[in-house]
């Protein structure tokens, strides 16, 4: 992996994933790409990690989109559909991500942001689906009807204009606000809550949420049944309650 995308897997079972050329506003240009493929790889086959958090280096921007000079030079009309690594879309995770946002979440930005189950955002970062003011499209905005309300999104691909983070939380795009310097303590405290979970449980609440979006009422359900299966035929499902009566902590093991 390239010093463009660092990885700091903490003992914690948090994986810190940090885009890392402040100084090119964190842009997916061919080195974050690749970086961010393997990281992505790396987290998902490491069984030590539960949950990533992704964030940006420097305090302007999280990430500022697409690499509009590469876009220029190879004359880019669609781009390849495996050209980005957006999570649970070109990349196969099991696991849950936190985006931790530090600055501008532009365009590009905003889909990497947006692909990620969870999002923290700093009080100075600001969202935006830029797209239109450079003659491109945003067809991976599509699953952002499940997250904010449609005129709310219809604004927002048709304008191209920031929003704030106030406003992203206030539309509910956005879980968490924290000062800058805060940020990613704040991504981290919210990381610990889903660890103190039972993993196998975990995975079954993310999939039913994911299902719910995509399914009807009745399909999503026995789809959600057959998904806790796992959880429910667990060591852990026995842990937890024993650990209530006894009041302790549960030692979970994952099986």
């Amino acid at each position: 992996m390239s010093d463009a995308v660092l990885f700091d897997a903490r003992p914690d079972g948090i994986a810190v994933i940090t885009l890392n050329r402040p100084e090119r506003r964190n842009c997916l240009d061919k080195d974050i790409r690749a970086g961010l493929f393997a990281a992505w790889d790396r987290f998902e086959h490491d069984p030590s990690l539960r949950i990533a958090i992704l964030t940006g280096a420097g305090s302007k921007a999280f990430c500022a989109g697409g690499d509009l000079a590469e876009m220029v030079e190879t004359r880019m009309a669609e781009p390849p559909r495996d050209m980005f690594p957006l999570p649970y879309d070109t990349i196969e995770l099991s696991k849950p991500t936190i985006a931790a946002v530090n600055g501008a979440a532009f365009a590009g930005g905003w889909m990497i942001a947006q692909a990620c189950d969870l999002c923290v955002a700093s009080t100075t970062a600001t969202f935006a689906v830029t797209e239109v003011k450079v003659g491109r499209s945003s067809p991976w905005a599509a699953p952002l009807i499940h997250m904010i309300p449609q005129r709310i999104m219809m604004e927002i691909l048709l304008t191209g204009d920031p929003v704030t983070a106030r406003r992203a939380y206030e539309i509910g795009l956005v879980n968490r606000l924290a000062e800058p310097d805060d940020l990613l303590d704040t991504a981290l405290e919210l990381a610990g809550k889903i660890l103190a979970g039972a993993p196998l449980s975990v995975r079954a609440a993310r999939e039913t949420v994911m299902l719910a979006t995509e399914m009807s009422r009745s399909a999503a359900l026995e789809a959600a049944r057959h998904a806790a299966s796992r959880a429910y035929r667990s060591a852990d499902a026995q842990e937890g309650p024993a650990a209530f009566a006894e009041k302790r902590k549960p030692r979970w093991t994952g099986r």
